[in-house]
């Protein structure tokens, strides 16, 4: 699925929010670092497994992610689909998310957790305002 070029500089946004499936059926809402990919038209992020989104994930692979433009909360853009998760114990992916935020995810991490890269690809796309 294609990025509406009216809403594609949302994805450049500092922040979004990860929507999962908790074991009780229920939402479960995160706010959350990202990068987008452009060539993959994928978004990603870089999350510790010792997470409760990292759990839905596995249990059930289906997003949203939801971003909402910073100077008009009117304006969003909201992409639904299926995540993969990939290893990411070497921090390859984790530190160029950390180059984005300036600061270096493995002191956010306890010793022993790990990182995996959740990829989600759009099905749906939904945009809202101007």
């Amino acid at each position: 699925m294609r990025i509406p070029v009216s809403h594609r500089p949302l994805l450049d946004a500092p922040v979004g929010v990860l929507a999962t499936i908790g074991p009780d059926g229920l939402p479960q809402v995160t706010a959350v670092w990202f990068l987008f990919d452009e060539t993959a038209g994928a978004v990603r992020f870089s999350l510790n497994t010792a997470r409760q989104k990292v759990k839905n994930l596995r249990a059930r692979p289906e997003a949203a992610f939801l971003v909402l433009d910073p100077t008009n909360p009117y304006r969003t853009i909201e992409l639904r689909g299926r995540v993969e998760i990939q290893p990411d114990d070497d921090y390859v992916f984790a530190d160029r998310v950390g180059k984005k935020y300036g600061t270096d995810l493995r002191v956010l991490d306890r010793p022993g957790e790990r990182r995996v890269v959740v990829t989600l690809r759009p099905m749906k796309i939904n945009v809202w305002g101007q």
